[in-house]
């Protein structure tokens, strides 16, 4: 049992060994293969020599062995003497001790054989587990040293970082320190007799006197830092006075040389040309100046520093009084020229188109020296606007004493159209600097423009008066119409306008030309205000023409011109109704008395008829609508005609269908009332005005009247009114009296009268008949 615990523990400790050794130095896919073939290889490997030998003898000598054994046993058997039974198990037992111990000597001899393998791999496994002792002892002894190491270079890596981080320290206080040690040496510099503005090293040394200021500002809390910064300010006001300085010096410079060119090119010339000008104000001046260009580029981009701003506006401002002291001499000279040679119109024209080229070339060359800056127009005002005030003192008198409507339409158009829509909406920024002068002076032709109009509607239109020639009626028609077809036998095309009465030509003339110019709240109170008095200047004249000629004249003149009145006023996108508020007091009176009365307290300001209360005035509100009332004058005209040529023609019916309605109601009530006379109850064509004969007599007038008067009507209305359709919506109404005239008496002839009175009116008429010649009247 010991000998199989022995050998279980080595079994064990090998196998453990084995599986640590697999984990520890696991083999490759390449290694597992070489061991498999190499196992295949061995598994049919021969034996030693010397083992075959003892394998092919081994057995022989066995059975020799045997052989010689069985013999002496078999001698000895035969020599002893079994006696007793006794002897024979004794001999028998021994017998069999004997064979089992030849039968188990070979697998004593493996096992002994076994066991001693088992003893050398145990020694094998006491030397491993040595080893492994070792190993682990030297595994111990490596990660001391690796712990040592690693604790080296930490402390060599930490050494490196703080190293880093002082070298890093040390260049930052250095850079910070810079900014302040280059106090001396811009000291020195800007101290220095040689340096200016022209030197390379100034424009560098500004910039990095600027970055310097800025960053101790930035840093107040250090040692010193107020001082620093006081003394480079200082510094820096000393630079910027050297560049004030070199750019006066250089702009007056470049202001002499064009001053000089201009006198020597005046003294060749009366005048200076519009060439010469721009080659001398604009071309030499921006010539003398060049060397200006970068000092001021630098200027400008570092306008974002106050100091920098106000200094570049300072610039500006120098730049601007001096070009304007160039500038304003020709251009005084121009606009006087132009004053003395020009009327209205072209002196506008003119002005503006030379302002406008002159501000275009001035932004031109303001924009070379201050690229960023012209951005902002406003930069250009002390330059731009002294000339658009003298432009706007020039046009200014000649437009307030401007009494002609068409002038200052035209000037209207001028600004509004060629100057602002199309030159400076077009142009930009440019002209952007002009624009609220020309608003300026186009507000005040505006304003002039409606003053002049509301005079010549009052002068012109209201208070016209019409001389006898423009009332004779209907004979000046007649002599338009004569002339008409002298011009279209002739190829020419007449101005029908010239046939209106003046007042109505007047008021669409003048209201054609003001519509576009004048603002749509301004033009729409004129409008109203002028269509009102032309329709009331127009029945005026109907009137005298009533005295002259005849009623039925007066009123187509009315209906002619109130129609064309409303004809030509409806292009016009507007409405003719305009809003009048005023304040009303007559409810005063009342509170007033009341108060005096005690019944109310001018003390008592929560009350509704406090004082505060009583004292507001009521805002009245009225709306005149010139169109409608327009349209209402042509109406009560038109009927008021309609009504008078249909009395005119069929009033002998209407008198007779009067005279019998009155007689048939005599009789409804004498019918009620039996007692009355019987005189007044009497038929009607018992009457004398209803006898047949009386009745004959009043076809016949009114017959006549149709043939003759009507003709004469519709001959008139053919002068006055020249539409067909117009004529026709007039006489339809007008017939259709005529017809319902003769439609009445026709019903009281078949209900009163029998058929032989009937067949003894002779001009009793068929109405279709009378409607067709009616029809052909017109």
């Amino acid at each position: 049992m010991a000998a199989t615990a022995v050998t279980g523990g080595a079994i064990s400790r090998g196998y453990n060994f084995a599986s640590n050794w697999e984990q520890n130095a696991p083999l490759t896919k390449e290694q597992q293969a070489a061991i498999v073939a190499l196992s295949h290889a061995g598994a049919d490997r021969p034996f030693p020599p010397n083992l075959v030998q003892e394998k092919a003898t081994g057995p022989e000598d066995g059975l020799n062995i045997f052989a010689k054994d069985s013999a002496i046993e078999d001698s000895g058997a035969i020599d002893a003497a079994l006696v007793n039974t006794n002897q024979f198990y004794k001999w028998f037992t021994e017998l069999e001790a004997a064979m089992k111990s030849e039968t188990e000597e070979k697998y004593q001899h493996y096992v002994k054989s076994l066991a001693e393998r088992i003893q050398t791999c145990d020694n094998i496994l006491n030397q491993v587990d040595e080893t492994l002792e070792l190993f682990n002892e030297l595994q111990l002894q490596h990660q001391t040293v690796a712990t040592k190491t690693k604790t080296l270079h930490d402390a060599c890596d930490r050494l490196l970082m703080e190293k880093q981080k002082l070298v890093e320290f040390a260049e930052c206080l250095r850079a910070k320190l810079n900014y302040f040690d280059e106090l001396e040496n811009f000291s020195n510099s800007f101290n220095s007799p040689s340096m200016n503005v022209a030197h390379d090293n100034f424009l560098p040394l500004l910039k990095r006197l600027d970055d310097c200021i800025s960053y101790v500002e930035s840093n107040l809390q250090y040692a010193e830092s107020s001082v620093y910064s006081l003394k480079l300010r200082q510094l820096q006001s000393r630079a910027l006075g050297m560049i004030r300085s070199y750019v006066l010096s250089v702009l007056k410079n470049a202001s002499s040389q064009v001053q000089t060119a201009i006198k020597s090119n005046a003294a060749n010339q009366a005048s200076v040309s519009e060439g010469v000008e721009a080659s001398v104000i604009y071309v030499r001046f921006k010539a003398a100046a060049n060397e200006l260009k970068s000092v001021l580029e630098e200027i400008e981009s570092r306008k974002s520093r106050k100091e920098y701003a106000q200094f570049l506006l300072e610039c500006h401002k120098l730049y601007c009084e001096l070009r304007l002291s160039l500038v304003r001499g020709i251009f005084l000279q121009r606009i006087s020229e132009f004053s003395k040679k020009q009327g209205l119109p072209s002196l506008a024209r003119s002005c503006c188109a030379y302002l406008m080229q002159a501000c275009q070339l001035e932004h031109q060359l303001f924009a070379y020296f201050f690229p960023s800056s012209s951005e902002d127009i406003s930069n250009l005002s002390p330059l731009i606007d002294p000339l658009c005030t003298y432009l706007y003192d020039t046009l200014r008198p000649r437009l307030i004493h401007e009494v002609n409507l068409d002038i200052l339409c035209e000037l209207v158009g001028i600004f509004k159209v060629e100057v602002l829509a199309e030159q400076v909406s077009r142009r930009g920024e440019p002209l952007a600097g002009l624009q609220p002068t020309f608003e300026r002076t186009l507000a005040d032709v505006h304003e002039r423009l409606t003053f002049r109009a509301r005079t010549y509607i009052r002068h012109e239109i209201a208070n016209y008066l019409p001389v006898d020639e423009e009332l004779d009626y209907p004979v000046k028609l007649e002599q338009s119409a004569a002339a008409h077809s002298e011009s279209s036998s002739s190829g020419k095309n007449p101005d029908v306008s010239k046939t209106w009465y003046p007042p109505l030509e007047k008021t669409i003339s003048c209201l054609s030309k003001l519509y576009r110019c004048l603002e749509p709240a301004v033009f729409t109170g004129l409008a109203q205000e002028a269509v009102e008095v032309c329709s009331s200047s127009i029945q005026k004249a109907s009137k005298q023409i009533a005295k002259r000629s005849s009623v039925m004249d007066s009123q187509l003149f009315l209906i002619k011109f109130l129609l064309i009145l409303r004809e030509q006023i409806a292009p016009f996108d507007i409405e003719f109704a305009v809003t009048h508020k005023e304040l009303d007091f007559s409810h005063l009176l009342e509170h007033l008395r009341r108060i005096l009365r005690g019944q109310a307290s001018l003390f008592e300001w929560t009350r509704p008829n406090s004082l505060a209360r009583t004292l507001s005035p009521r805002v009245l509100e009225s709306q005149i609508d010139a169109k409608k009332e327009l349209e209402k004058s042509l109406k009560a005209t038109c009927e008021e005609f309609i009504m008078s040529v249909t009395k005119f023609i069929v009033e002998p019916m209407l008198s007779f269908v009067t005279k019998v309605t009155a007689v048939k109601q005599t009789l409804h009530s004498a019918s009620l009332n039996p007692k009355g006379e019987s005189a007044i109850n009497k038929p009607v064509k018992d009457h004398a005005f209803a006898s047949p004969e009386k009745i004959a007599e009043i076809l016949e007038k009114v017959h006549t009247a149709i043939q003759q008067e009507l003709q004469g009507v519709t001959i008139k209305m053919k002068c006055y009114l020249h539409s067909p359709a117009t004529r026709a919506i007039l006489f339809k109404p007008i017939k259709t009296n005529i017809i319902e005239a003769h439609a009445q008496v026709q019903s009281i002839l078949s209900s009163e009268y029998s058929a032989e009175d009937i067949e003894n009116i002779v001009r009793a008429v068929d109405l279709e008949d009378l409607q067709a010649r009616l029809d052909n009247l017109m």
